[in-house]
């Protein structure tokens, strides 16, 4: 018998009180949620368009994109809308299979409206902190791009929920799915699954396999983002793929055909459609996309001018033609790709992603996104590659901004920058199994004592690692980004070698970067878009000049005097190479990556910037005599030339005069202690400020030392150079 028998009874007694209390509280809600939706259900009911209208589809208005002028049409997003009508029969249980699973497996057991979809999407989204997952019927999904507008609003739901319910109360399960199928977009003008059908594999429906039909039901969900012509061809194989993976688990297909669907490279049916700048296109629809939403893009009528000038980007997708057909022949490049601002606005002009954005992919019966040497549809402009020497500017222009001159002596020298390795430079591997770091230069030649200034014209590779330690590797990095590079953001995996190229960049960002040069440290926020007007006339959005001082004008006109000094670079490069312009100062920096995988060459006017990467899209090299200046140099002369053919020539502004005393600054090599590497005389935290009272205590130092303690005993040293002397134009 209980202790207190009396106390246990009252508790009891309490806890069912509340467990009654509770039960009551819930019955309550759930009685006024169920008024609170009828109520809204009969109040929008009165609101809605007459269900019997689903059948034919709402009039879309098409979105078209414009060229800089609001003139020349580029692209008509929605175009001439294909789509042909096929009977329930004839649509293959490939495609009804996987539509299901994809879009709503549950499709043939709710009314209309999933509201376990419903509750576990917004679960997600209030845990993931996000607005991204969906939970849509393929009911609501039809009367969406039936029957309502496109605005996102609560009301817009609401009636779209409402009328679902009302649907499938007028029309069987079959009869709605025959009108989703028919009346979906699968992108590219293709509205309905015959339509898509013949657009991406030139076939009819009914002939549809497995990995095809998956791979079209996975297109709905985004149809731009995933679109087969875009740059996103492996995130669809992944989404499709992943597809597979929910049929085979769920037995609509067996293991054997997962399995040989899974391995199917899809055969892309070439883009049949009308479109200038495809490249530059498809990066703007994107854009939208993102940031209006697929139904505003594809329906909504918006009007886009852009910045894009037409006469410049015809220049630049014939030379990209012209010199990647060369490159091909001659050094194994089998792909190009160009782009062009103005660095005084920002704005993106002309923009090439390939050779030839229609082009097959090379070699024949490659896979994309794996071993294609060439993808015609794939945009190389906006994609990571290794720079090679044309990052060298950024590591140059913090040196400079440190104090540095362009007339600092480094020794051009055989090297070792791995303080754990002996200065020899022979070694392979440190102690502790790291590698040893020795740059070459590409033509296996050292040239001794060189100022700042011959060393970045001569593209040399031992001085330049110099310089991004004197400047720092951190510090470096965070000018570049502050100049418009969007990439290196994993710190911990860059070395000394990221002056080398070391880290992968995107050729519209060097291009951006470039441009704080030319513009005399103001950096413009990049845009490609001018004004976006919605059908009723809104302005969305317009161009809005948007600029940041990175650094001191000083800073750029000396980077810029460097760049553009033929006398510094014509020992390497030649007096008359393609860098070189007789009439005008033009700016410029070569890249070439380890093995030969790129070649770079980015360069500038006072009003132009112009960057062109060749290559190969699998990262296999180039003949050894494609570089920066034998394959990417003749493209972009021949561009500027002609873009600039029309104009005056335009002068940089000089730098002032750089006047120091202070042993290698000023261009002079033998201190008054001897000669000695540059971390003898100078402190990299304080240039112009004290010899360092202990060289040693800098990591670098030995090794530098060394290397020119060898020199000095096995040469007579020539006399100091004089600094090169200034171009004249």
């Amino acid at each position: 018998m209980p202790k207190y028998p009396l106390m246990n009874s009252v508790s009891h007694k309490r806890k069912y009180s509340a467990i009654k209390s509770v039960f009551l509280t819930l019955v309550t809600l759930v009685v006024i949620g169920l008024v609170f939706f009828v109520v809204i259900f009969l109040y929008y009911a009165g609101q809605i368009p007459d269900p019997s209208a689903i059948a034919a589809r709402r009039v879309s208005e098409s979105t078209k994109i414009y060229d800089r002028t609001g003139d020349t049409l580029l692209y008509d997003i929605h175009g001439e809308e294909k789509r042909t009508i096929i009977p329930w029969e004839q649509i293959p249980e490939t495609v009804k299979k996987a539509t299901l699973i994809s879009e709503d497996a549950d499709f043939y057991v709710h009314q209309g409206v999933d509201f376990r979809s419903i509750i576990r999407a917004l679960y997600k989204d209030v845990t993931n902190l996000s607005a991204s997952q969906g939970g849509s019927t393929i009911t609501q999904q039809l009367i969406k791009n039936s029957l309502l507008s496109n605005e996102k609003t609560l009301a817009r739901k609401i009636k779209e929920a409402v009328l679902s319910v009302q649907i499938e109360r007028k029309y069987s399960k079959d009869e709605i799915f025959w009108m989703y199928l028919n009346q979906i977009p699968y992108g590219s003008n293709a509205y309905g699954i015959e339509a898509a059908s013949h657009t991406f594999f030139d076939k009819s429906a009914k002939n549809l396999t497995w990995p095809e039909a998956a791979l079209l039901a996975s297109l709905p969900k985004a149809p731009s983002f995933y679109s087969p012509y875009g740059n996103h061809l492996p995130e669809l194989i992944t989404r499709r793929n992943n597809l597979l993976t929910r049929m085979r688990d769920a037995g609509t297909i067996t293991d054997g055909e997962y399995g040989s669907a899974v391995k199917e490279v899809p055969k892309i049916k070439p883009l049949q459609e009308t479109i200038e700048a495809p490249h530059f296109v498809i990066m703007v629809r994107e854009y939208l996309v993102k940031k209006y939403g697929e139904d505003m893009v594809q329906n909504g009528g918006l009007n886009v001018t852009t910045t894009l000038d037409t006469k410049l980007q015809k220049i630049a997708e014939e030379v990209v033609e012209k010199y990647g057909k060369v490159n091909t022949e001659r050094y194994k490049a089998n792909n190009a790709a160009f782009a062009a601002s103005d660095p005084r606005t920002g704005q993106l002009l002309a923009m090439v992603g390939s050779k030839n954005y229609f082009g097959k992919p090379e070699p024949e019966g490659c896979t994309p996104g794996k071993d294609c040497k060439f993808e015609g549809n794939f945009n190389v402009a906006t994609a990571a590659r290794q720079p090679g020497s044309s990052f060298k500017p950024f590591a140059y222009a913090k040196a400079f901004e440190r104090g540095f001159t362009d007339s600092t002596i480094l020794f051009d020298l055989p090297t070792e920058f791995n303080p754990e390795c002996e200065s020899s430079a022979l070694q392979t591997k440190d102690r502790n199994g790291f590698d040893c770091y020795n740059p070459q230069n590409y033509d296996g030649r050292f040239r001794g004592p060189v100022t700042m200034r011959q060393a970045i014209g001569q593209s040399l590779n031992v001085p330049s690692v110099q310089v991004l330690y004197l400047a720092g590797v951190d510090d470096t990095i965070n000018l570049a980004h502050q100049m418009g590079i969007t990439t290196l953001n994993d710190r911990s995996s860059y070395g000394l070698s990221l002056v080398l190229g070391g880290g992968e960049v995107r050729l519209v960002d060097m291009v951006n970067a470039y441009g704080v040069f030319a513009n005399d440290g103001l950096k413009v926020a990049p845009s490609f878009i001018q004004k976006v007007v919605a059908a009723d006339g809104t302005v969305l959005e317009e161009y809005k000049k948007e600029e940041d001082r990175v650094f001191e004008p000083q800073i750029a006109r000396l980077v810029s005097d460097v760049l553009s000094d033929n006398n510094a670079r014509g020992p390497v490069f030649g007096y008359n190479s393609s860098l070189y312009f007789p009439d005008r100062p033009v700016a410029a920096k070569t890249g070439t990556t380890q093995e030969n995988r790129d070649g770079w060459l980015i360069g500038y006017a006072p009003s132009l910037v112009a960057g062109v990467w060749t290559g190969n899209n699998d990262n296999t090299s180039m003949t050894r005599e494609g570089a920066g200046l034998s394959a990417a140099a003749p493209m972009w002369h021949e561009f500027m030339a002609r873009a600039l053919a029309e104009t005056p020539p335009e002068q940089f502004i000089k730098p002032n005069p750089i006047t120091t005393d202070k042993v290698m600054l000023n261009g002079t090599y033998n201190g008054s202690a001897g000669i000695h590497s540059i971390l003898y005389y100078v402190d990299k935290n304080d240039p112009l400020g004290s010899y360092p009272s202990n060289p040693y205590s800098d990591s670098q130092f030995p090794n530098w030392e060394a290397s020119v303690q060898r020199w000095l005993s096995s040469f007579a040293p020539p006399p100091p150079p004089s600094p090169s002397p200034l171009p004249s134009f």
